[in-house]
């Protein structure tokens, strides 16, 4: 039965949230089906509440829940768009949850990192560009030249994104973009540094470059997925103590 109706039969209003649910289904449902295209611009906020029987406040959380999510987008002056769609976009507010975390829920997303980037940097040894692969030595001999946190930090960050743009899978690098936030990823290394752990962080590096430099994916995925499993394993037990 459409939600719409439930309360007409019942003779009370459904609740209003149940409604905007359903608006922002029946509107993802469009998009979805190919009646709405990536950059069209929606009906008028009045013609789209009456073609999905819904009030116009209702209508207009739901355009509102939606362009939070990157779904849709507000021009000023000429309505509202459906996006590019792209991964980034619908996926960024994924990188909140990885910053709020703490304690065990961090460890699961450490554990979904080390499934993802391992799997992202066995894509980029048999994918990687020359001019990639020049990329990611050159944060390696970066992070190798400094003690400063802050700059092995960034160059960290930007080593790994290099490796995951060359696998070439956007929605995955989009994700991983969330999980290795510089918030996220300043959290995880300032307690892990302290533990004398930046010799080591430097060869799983490095490893991870020869890997990738050999062209070899199975080789790549292993050395990735032990130096996120090192961190893991360290936060593992920080927890326990």
């Amino acid at each position: 039965m459409d939600e719409t109706l439930a309360g007409t039969e019942t003779g009370t209003a459904p609740p209003k949230g149940t409604v905007t649910q359903h608006a922002i289904d029946r509107i993802t449902a469009m998009i979805a089906q190919g009646l709405l295209e990536p950059g069209q611009k929606l009906p008028t906020e009045r013609d789209l509440a009456a073609q999905l029987g819904i009030s116009r406040s209702s209508m207009r959380e739901a355009v509102r829940a939606l362009t939070v999510l990157g779904v849709l987008e507000a021009r000023h002056g000429s309505g509202i768009y459906v996006t590019r769609l792209e991964a980034g976009d619908l996926l960024e507010t994924f990188g909140v949850v990885a910053d709020l975390s703490r304690g065990p829920r961090l460890v699961e997303l450490l554990e979904v990192r080390r499934v993802l980037e391992s799997t992202a940097t066995a894509l980029a040894a048999a994918r990687i560009t020359p001019q990639a692969l020049a990329g990611v030595e050159r944060h390696l001999s970066a992070m190798e030249a400094t003690d400063d946190l802050e700059e092995i930090l960034a160059h960290d960050l930007a080593f790994h994104r290099e490796i995951v743009a060359a696998a070439g899978n956007t929605a995955m690098a989009a994700i991983l973009d969330g999980l290795s936030s510089r918030t996220f990823r300043a959290r995880v290394w300032r307690g892990y540094q302290e533990q004398g752990a930046v010799e080591r962080t430097r060869r799983e590096h490095a490893a991870i470059h020869r890997a990738l430099a050999a062209r070899d994916p199975e080789a790549a995925r292993a050395a990735a997925a032990a130096h996120v499993g090192e961190v893991e394993e360290w936060l593992r037990a920080r927890l326990a103590d």
